[in-house]
């Protein structure tokens, strides 16, 4: 089955222990009424308002029909440009947008069935009449959302499709596209596809598409993180030796003896050692592909300040920017991580932080005290700021 109605089980038609059995990263699923009677959050105007922000990360992708030519330019846009857009194949995208809008965010509470970690981000597209980015293929999990107007997608679920790039245009679009399945996602409805599957949309008519998607590093990145790990952790003095060295029958030969010790070399640098390879993926998944977006607030604000604060209204606000995990250690204790960095706390406050987005005074003073020691510092570097109200009056 490959379709299915969810108004009976919002919003996947299934359970999520069915849904992550039978479809994640296995098979595409159109899940009509996902979200049924869904009003966008943002609007055309809103989205084309954001792509001209300095920090926004933005494209619009025109496609010639003509000579099936495609254009890309990357933000940020000025505003003055929107309104001589064409009525027809355009589209523009900007990703991040749960970064910048709250209700946006917000719609990430519906994918609780996987873990937060792997979310990378809310994309939200405008396309035109006709307007589309090209038949392609994603190595990362999505789920598009159709938040308003309509588009037609077409896949190609067959088990070997072609995956080669077409030489002619800067996107990364295939050479060949062989659609085994299509249909028309009005809003509300939401497709999901797994790494892999040739997919291609158009819109038939002005529309929004929000495409939730995965964070899937490739082997490459995490070896290559991983190593950079090692290298820079590594001790000069953990080096190659011999000290049970006897004469070589051939001393050209690098033989087996000499192998076993070379292998000895790496496993001094404690590749398997399950906490330090454990810190070192929370670091990296939890570090952001755009950072710089995260900065302390002007002005420093003593603790005991920060806590009176807290006792009298104000809430510590999570940056959106900011991604947290946390992990057991494999003795006691419990390691929270946030944008690259890490701290070790017990289970209850490694677990209490990773999962509140703001905390008010009473949630601060049940943390223990090295739980409000780690909040803190990570305040102070601005993952959190303090919001008085006074503020919300302002």
């Amino acid at each position: 089955m490959i379709e299915i109605d969810a108004r009976k089980h919002f919003p996947l038609g299934m359970k999520p222990a069915d849904f992550l059995r039978r479809y994640w990263q296995k098979q595409p699923l159109l899940i009509r009424n996902a979200f049924p009677g869904f009003v966008p959050p943002i609007e055309p105007e809103d989205l084309a308002g954001l792509a001209c922000e300095e920090g926004a990360l933005s494209r619009i992708v025109v496609h010639d029909r003509a000579r099936d030519g495609w254009t890309l330019r990357s933000g940020p846009f000025a505003e003055e440009e929107f309104p001589g857009m064409p009525d027809h194949d355009w589209t523009l995208l900007v990703q991040d947008v749960d970064k910048w809008d709250p209700d946006v965010r917000a719609l990430l509470r519906h994918f609780d069935f996987l873990p937060r970690w792997r979310l990378d981000d809310i994309m939200v597209s405008f396309a035109a009449t006709g307007g589309s980015v090209g038949a392609h293929i994603d190595q990362y999990d999505v789920f598009l959302l159709q938040a308003q107007g309509r588009r037609r997608w077409q896949i190609d679920a067959s088990g070997n499709p072609p995956s080669d790039f077409r030489p002619d245009v800067e996107l990364k679009l295939l050479r060949e596209f062989n659609p085994t399945h299509e249909w028309v996602l009005e809003p509300g409805d939401m497709l999901y596809l797994p790494p892999g599957v040739p997919h291609h949309g158009v819109a038939l008519d002005p529309c929004l598409t929000f495409s939730v998607g995965m964070r899937a590093p490739s082997s490459a990145e995490l070896i290559g993180d991983w190593l950079d790990t090692l290298v820079a952790d590594a001790d000069e003095n953990l080096r190659y030796h011999d000290e049970d060295l006897v004469p070589p029958q051939d001393p050209n030969e690098i033989d087996a003896e000499a192998m076993r010790r070379a292998v000895e070399a790496l496993n001094a640098l404690r590749m398997n050692d399950p906490d330090r390879l454990g810190d070192w993926f929370g670091r990296f998944v939890t570090t952001y592909r755009a950072s710089g977006d995260v900065a302390p607030a002007p002005g420093n604000r003593s603790r005991i300040e920060v806590e009176w604060d807290l006792q009298h209204g104000a809430l510590l606000s999570r940056h959106p920017f900011s991604r947290l995990a946390w992990r057991r250690r494999s003795g006691r204790g419990a390691s929270l991580y946030c944008n690259g960095a890490d701290y070790e706390l017990p289970v209850a406050d490694a677990r209490a932080i990773a999962a509140a987005e703001t905390f008010d005074g009473a949630g601060y003073a049940a943390l223990g005290e090295a739980g409000r020691d780690a909040l803190l510092a990570l305040m102070a570097q601005g993952h959190y700021a303090l919001l008085t109200p006074d503020d919300d009056e302002d």
